[in-house]
């Protein structure tokens, strides 16, 4: 059964493993770890969050944007069709799901409601559980 419980639908998209997961971890400079892996959407996602929580609301949604859009290029070049369950509890999955909930957050902060809305669905539609996850339900 998929997370959606449609025995019809895709199967969830797991990605690998993003190597600069491992750096972040060890506490290397965010910014330095996108400079050097410039695909790498946990990178971005952690520069938009720290941007955001900075107070820094514009370049927040640029480093979120960009993260968000790594990711949309690794979901694809790993199977996924532009829909079905991208799960939080697969670990490699939440640069894409950060980056896509620090976009819904700067969008919120900047008043943009279409996409605030379009993001708080995907995030939602990508895993019901991610929105509780990342402190956005």
């Amino acid at each position: 059964m998929t997370l959606h419980g449609n025995l019809l639908g895709p199967d969830p998209t797991l990605l690998p493993v993003d190597p600069a997961a491992a750096e972040l971890d060890g506490g290397a400079d965010p910014a330095k770890v996108a400079a050097d892996h410039p695909t790498s959407a946990i990178a971005w996602a952690q520069l938009a969050e720290n941007a955001l929580d900075a107070g820094e609301t514009i370049t927040g949604y640029a480093y979120a944007r960009t993260g968000y859009h790594r990711s949309l290029d690794m979901l694809r070049r790993n199977g996924w069709k532009g829909f079905g369950p991208v799960p939080w509890s697969h670990e490699p999955n939440r640069g894409f799901l950060r980056a896509l909930a620090a976009l819904h957050r700067a969008a919120v902060a900047i008043g943009e409601s279409d996409e605030a809305e379009r993001t708080a669905t995907f995030l939602t539609e990508s895993d019901p559980a991610a929105p509780a996850a990342l402190g956005l339900g």
